[in-house]
């Protein structure tokens, strides 16, 4: 049997939770606030069931034994996110760049999908992209 989760959260550190939760305000995203203290943590909801726990640098240290990612010179990882449409993309990216964000990539059309991506305050990267599934119908499903 396969393992499924329930949940998911992804640790991210920033520097200043406050900015982080603005930005993140900014871009139409709520927060859950049974998580949330404002000082050291913040409990971004990305979607049903995910969630991002924004922790101060010092904070997330206490849940790991490794040195923080320097994201100027490092990627740690990346977040990827799913748009209704190409619009929507493009407008998710514009407006982490207007908050503040950096683009992270140019964008890609690939016919099928087309994706952007952007830095959030702290560096991390956030890939957004937009599916057609109209173009997979028909085909086999393994």
């Amino acid at each position: 049997m396969a393992l499924t989760s329930t949940h998911i959260f992804v640790n991210l550190h920033v520097k200043d939770v406050k900015e982080s939760m603005a930005f993140f305000k900014g871009l139409g995203f709520g927060f859950n606030m049974q998580f949330t203290d404002e000082e050291k943590a913040a409990c971004l909801e990305i979607g049903e069931n995910m969630f991002a726990m924004l922790l101060t640098e010092e904070y997330f240290k206490s849940f790991t034994k490794k040195e923080i990612v320097d994201t100027e010179k490092y990627a740690q990882l990346t977040i990827a996110l799913s748009a209704e449409s190409r619009e929507k993309v493009d407008e998710l990216v514009n407006k982490a760049v207007s908050l503040g964000g950096k683009l992270y990539s140019e964008p890609a059309d690939h016919g099928f999908m087309y994706q952007w991506g952007f830095q959030d305050l702290d560096g991390h990267i956030w890939e957004v992209g937009f599916m057609d599934m109209n173009a997979f119908e028909g085909q086999n499903q393994a």
